[in-house]
């Protein structure tokens, strides 16, 4: 049976909790992993959450999975995993995918923009050629 971009939407929204910024930086300071699942040209004209893991969208299911050649060690299921994206929804497709693969602590934080606008830290990209 066929689905929608909306019906997905709404299953990963009913899925994955939205939490507000200090409701994440409580998390954070207990050890949570913060993913950022937007493109490599977005992080580097926007820069990210201090700390966060960058990882797009489309790797995240061979970053995630400890069972394939590109696993990043960073992923563990037994931490709580906070993602965030440009707007809240790659974040809220990508937490819905983190819990099919036996991720139980996940939480979308929404956009990067409004924790940047919010006065949260964020790592500054780097000027090209410095």
């Amino acid at each position: 049976m066929a689905t929608s971009v909306k019906q997905m939407m709404e299953e990963a929204n009913a899925a994955v909790p939205r939490i507000s910024q200090d409701e994440a930086r409580a998390l954070i300071g207990k050890g949570a992993l913060i993913l950022d699942v937007r493109d490599a040209p977005e992080v580097e004209k926007s820069g990210k959450v201090e700390g966060a893991l960058h990882v797009s969208r489309g790797m995240l299911e061979f970053r995630a999975d400890p069972e394939s050649p590109y696993h990043d060690k960073k992923f563990d299921r037994a931490r709580p995993i906070i993602v965030y994206c440009a707007s809240g929804g790659r974040s809220a497709l990508a937490g819905r995918t983190l819990k099919q693969l036996g991720y139980e602590a996940v939480y979308n934080l929404g956009a990067f923009k409004d924790w940047a606008e919010a006065g949260g830290a964020i790592e500054k990209p780097i000027e090209p050629g410095m």
